[in-house]
């Protein structure tokens, strides 16, 4: 098989980044290791900035989303038995949408294919090769043949775990990672969550998070050792733990619960983001803990950058965006990291604070809420920063 560009991964990532090219006359294919169901079931964080609301109007693959989209103006913070709220549109214009990540895989998908892009499920043995030469390859098996695409480009779309970031030889690449001393124990729950929109709580029993997939679908997490064991987690326990960290401050209804897990938390760099003609977007070159939200909308804004620097290459055949795309798109990562650190830090319990570090983290809290100036950098950095 012969195209323009090979993808690896059919995540947000990787199908953005197929969708974009191909609205600038660009072909590509996708291969991935799992199922179409599989992606498109796969339940995974659904918060998304105002930008990518935008961009999912504007290059034709928002229908749905405009329907069935949660569209939210700000978030509640809940400390000291008092819930606090923050307006983002108030304070900086813009708000958020709840939109599942699986939900956007699905109309994406579904364009993709309709517009006749080869999207090959459940390959094996994927491998990335030649990317120092001017005819990288992808190679893999499909239904139990070897196959091979030749292409101009790769994009490593393929997650932490993927195959394309290791292709990189050694001594490339540099690594910043951070691992915390904590995880989200989550669970969907069939009920009504506790408010229209998202509910971060700080407790003396830890953080929680009161989000939602739908208005009857529950999203609901706590912070909880590491390496917890979800089988030491009954459900009664969980709703128990719940309740606490709720306090009394909104009622909590009790549901079915159709799905819980333990969340590790980490924060990951690497730069560059590139070598050669493979360059990696998304989980495959940075993770960011939950708590920001900043995780796809980050990949998406690496695709973003990325598709535009192919289309110049194929239009004038300068590679100047191309060999800058690390430096372009490594800023706005790091300012990520930077907020998704702040958030959680300023949330959660680590084990070697005392009560001075409580103290401190409430009186931040206090600050935040209290302060218009505050409250603005919140909202601007979790609403999404402003793009170039």
């Amino acid at each position: 098989m012969r195209t323009q560009v090979g993808i690896v991964g059919a995540g947000p990532a990787g199908l953005m980044l197929s969708h974009l090219l191909h609205l600038a006359g660009i072909e590509s294919i996708i291969i991935e290791s799992r199922s179409r169901a599989y992606c498109e079931q796969r339940i995974r964080a659904g918060l998304i900035e105002q930008w990518v609301v935008n961009l999912l109007n504007d290059t034709g693959v928002g229908e749905r989303m405009q329907r069935e989209a949660m569209f939210h103006s700000g978030i509640h913070l809940n400390f000291s038995g008092r819930l606090h709220y923050l307006n983002f549109r108030e304070l900086v214009g813009r708000g958020v949408a709840i939109y599942g990540q699986q939900e956007i895989v699905k109309d994406l998908i579904k364009r993709r294919l309709a517009d006749g892009a080869p999207i090959l499920f459940e390959v094996s043995d994927a491998s990335v090769q030649d990317i120092d030469g001017k005819s990288p390859k992808i190679k893999f098996k499909h239904n139990g043949a070897e196959q091979e695409i030749a292409c101009d480009f790769i994009g490593g779309c393929d997650g932490f775990h993927g195959v394309c970031r290791p292709s990189i030889p050694d001594g490339v690449l540099t690594e910043y990672d951070r691992e915390y001393p904590f995880g989200w124990l989550g669970i969907l729950s069939e009920s009504p969550p506790p408010e229209d929109e998202l509910i971060y709580s700080y407790n003396d029993r830890g953080f929680a998070l009161y989000t939602m997939r739908s208005p009857v679908l529950a999203r609901l997490y706590f912070q909880c050792a590491h390496d917890e064991d979800i089988e030491n987690w009954p459900d009664d326990k969980i709703w128990e733990e719940l309740h606490a960290r709720l306090g009394s401050v909104r009622k909590l209804v009790e549901g079915k619960i159709l799905q819980k897990g333990i969340t590790p938390m980490r924060s990951y760099v690497v730069e560059p983001m590139q070598h050669g003609r493979l360059f990696l977007a998304g989980d495959s070159a940075h993770i960011v803990p939950p708590t920001g939200a900043k995780g796809m909308n980050l990949a998406f804004a690496d695709v973003r950058m990325l598709s535009r620097a192919i289309a110049e290459y194929y239009k004038s055949g300068k590679t100047a965006k191309l060999d800058g795309y690390s430096l372009a798109v490594l800023p706005r990562i790091w300012k990520g990291q930077r907020f998704s650190w702040w958030m959680t830090s300023l949330l959660h319990h680590f084990p070697n604070e005392n009560a001075f570090d409580r103290r401190r983290q409430l009186a931040e809290l206090e600050y935040l809420v209290g302060s218009r100036a505050a409250s603005i950098t919140l909202a601007e950095n979790y609403a999404g920063l402003p793009l170039d």
